[in-house]
């Protein structure tokens, strides 16, 4: 059935409402929006679901959440899961309580408990709700820092991670079964009450969670000391972390915390910001000024789920804001930890840190600098996650600390996924150690540029819609895997890692071995000098990454280094 067939069928089916009918009409003609609506489902990938919100194959709707919950319901009761039952949580975009109540719904109707959060919850407290129920799996509606058009639907297993193998194949098997939409169950809320399949959570967990957030603090004495002296600016990007982040900072002692008043209360239409991703500059416009105007130490910025976190500090030799990227942040709490840790004594003699195969090298150095275990894992946190997990079951390491490049962190075991309350409180507490030496958060990043070198990294990502674009994001990655550069930004390539394959090679001896993480579309050039960068499709959006790292002689070298091997690597691929 093409595209054309597909529309008509929803147009005509009994199954679909009539405000989705009156959508689909209101693009009759529009051949263009009809192809990209209906050439595909969306697809549920190894995460879940992500996409522009409204009717169609190739949308987020309610049909399609349910679509998807019924393949996860025959997973779920295909390993006798239904009594421990799916905790379900939301963000505030558009769409996300319906999305939420209609998986819960779908749930209910195949005999399964489902524990629904009374209103919008940080992603994380979601991977601590799972655990702490004791729940078969999780649920959370949201599309992370996607525009507003977007929503999404990921899950999570019992161990609170989002789903790994071989759950995430498996899964994704039980959803291609559905093939009708008839095949999906579905109940009334009421009744579904009445027998006990659908429970509302809230402020019992809330309070437990913050409880694990407020025992990864290392120097309560610190905060006590500075609570009056630091100033911290904070936004929620309309979205999930206001009531978390400002209840976890007020629990721990600190006064002077200044929240964005137009930026507070949740919106799922982000009005104040094109795009609400606390890795764009332009999220901080508000967060900035209100920054100057009460001489903040720190700005702070956590995305619509509250899992990312991204942080501005002052510059006292310039007076400016500095821009710290997921990297830096995440480096300074690593080292933190690990540093204050050992000081008294309470750092494991098995401790490990995880980070993913693109987060900074500097965290190499750190590691190695206190004799602490590292562990790579492919790009996504649900992997480190699953360290967490591994390291558990076969006793091997305590997890201290893991990272991603993309703003995400995660302290304490708590959880299974990247916290950016954890990350705030943290930051904060990492902030008031600095300030109580008389020195700025800059001035202990720039500290540990000096200690560890000027490490410096750079993400491109390249937006390719459509029937067309996913044709050259392939075409992209079977150029770099066919024929891999030689040389990138004139610096030679030494390795070539191909995940997909699970074989490495060395380019000057031509020796292959097997790489040890699992299957992935990912391309990674370890180069001379420190250099390296690597390529991978997003595997949530249109998209393809590139990620990019170099060491250099200074902070301003280093940022010319990465800058050159990007705009090599770029042009002769082709991209804009």
């Amino acid at each position: 059935m093409d595209y054309k067939q597909k529309y008509e069928e929803w147009l005509a089916d009994a199954y679909f409402d009539e405000d989705t009918k009156e959508e689909l009409r209101a693009i009759a003609g529009d051949e263009k929006e009809i192809e990209d609506r209906f050439y595909r489902e969306l697809e549920f990938g190894t995460g879940g679901l992500r996409g522009v919100i409204g009717a169609g194959t190739n949308r987020i709707n309610i049909y399609t959440v349910r679509k998807a919950t019924q393949g996860l319901a025959n997973y779920v009761i295909a390993a006798n899961g239904q009594k421990q039952g799916v905790a379900i949580a939301y963000d505030s975009r558009r769409m996300s309580p319906e999305f939420a109540k209609e998986a819960a719904l779908c749930l209910n109707a195949n005999g399964i408990k489902a524990y629904l959060f009374e209103s919008l919850r940080p992603t994380p407290e979601l991977s601590f709700a799972v655990r702490l129920l004791n729940c078969k799996a999780g649920i959370v509606i949201t599309a992370s820092h996607n525009p507003a058009e977007y929503n999404g639907y990921k899950v999570y297993w019992e161990d609170g991670a989002q789903i790994t193998p071989p759950h995430d194949k498996n899964i994704l098997a039980e959803v291609a079964k559905v093939t009708d939409f008839a095949q999906v169950k579905t109940m009334a809320e009421d009744e579904a009450k009445a027998q006990g399949l659908l429970e509302i959570i809230g402020k019992e967990v809330d309070d437990k969670y913050l409880v694990e957030l407020k025992k990864q603090s290392i120097q309560p004495e610190i905060i006590a000391k500075m609570a009056e002296d630091i100033t911290i600016v904070y936004t929620p990007l309309h979205g999930t972390g206001n009531l978390p982040v400002r209840r976890v900072l007020s629990e721990l002692g600190f006064k002077k915390v200044y929240v964005v008043p137009e930026q507070e209360k949740p919106d799922g239409n982000f009005p104040t910001v094109p795009y609400p991703n606390p890795e764009d500059p332009k999220a901080f416009a508000l967060a900035l000024k209100l920054a100057k105007e009460v001489d903040a130490d720190i700005v702070l910025a956590t995305d619509p789920d509250a899992d990312r976190l991204g942080v501005y500090a002052k510059n006292t030799a310039t007076g400016e804001y500095v821009s710290f990227t997921g990297n830096m942040s995440g480096t300074l709490i690593a080292e933190y930890i690990l540093r204050e840790r050992k000081k008294k004594g309470i750092l494991p003699d098995n401790a490990a840190l995880v980070k993913t195969i693109v987060t900074t090298n500097m965290i190499d150095r750190v590691t190695a600098d206190y004799g602490v275990k590292l562990i790579e894992v492919l790009t996504g946190f649900k992997f480190i996650g699953e360290q967490i997990k591994l390291f558990k079951e076969q006793n091997t390491y305590e997890y201290v600390f893991g990272l991603e490049e993309s703003y995400g962190c995660l302290a304490g075991t708590y959880a299974r996924d990247k916290d950016a309350c954890v990350a705030v409180m943290m930051l904060c507490e990492v902030a008031a150690a600095y300030k109580a030496e008389g020195k700025t958060l800059w001035d202990g990043m720039v500290e540990l540029y000096e200690k560890y070198g000027y490490f410096a990294e750079s993400l491109y990502t390249a937006t390719m819609k459509g029937i067309t674009g996913a044709d050259k994001i392939k075409a992209i990655m079977e150029q770099l895997r066919n024929d891999p550069p030689k040389t990138i930004g004139g610096v030679a390539v030494k390795e070539v890692r191909d995940y997909k394959t699970g074989v490495y090679r060395n380019t000057e001896t031509g020796e292959e071995g097997k790489l040890t993480l699992p299957s992935s579309n990912v391309l990674y050039f370890d180069m001379a000098d420190n250099y390296w960068c690597c390529a991978r499709p997003s595997g949530t959006e249109p998209k393809i990454k590139f990620y990019i790292g170099v060491k250099g002689t200074s902070i301003e070298d280093a940022k010319e280094k990465v800058a050159n091997v990007q705009q090599d690597l770029i042009g002769r691929l082709g991209i804009d």
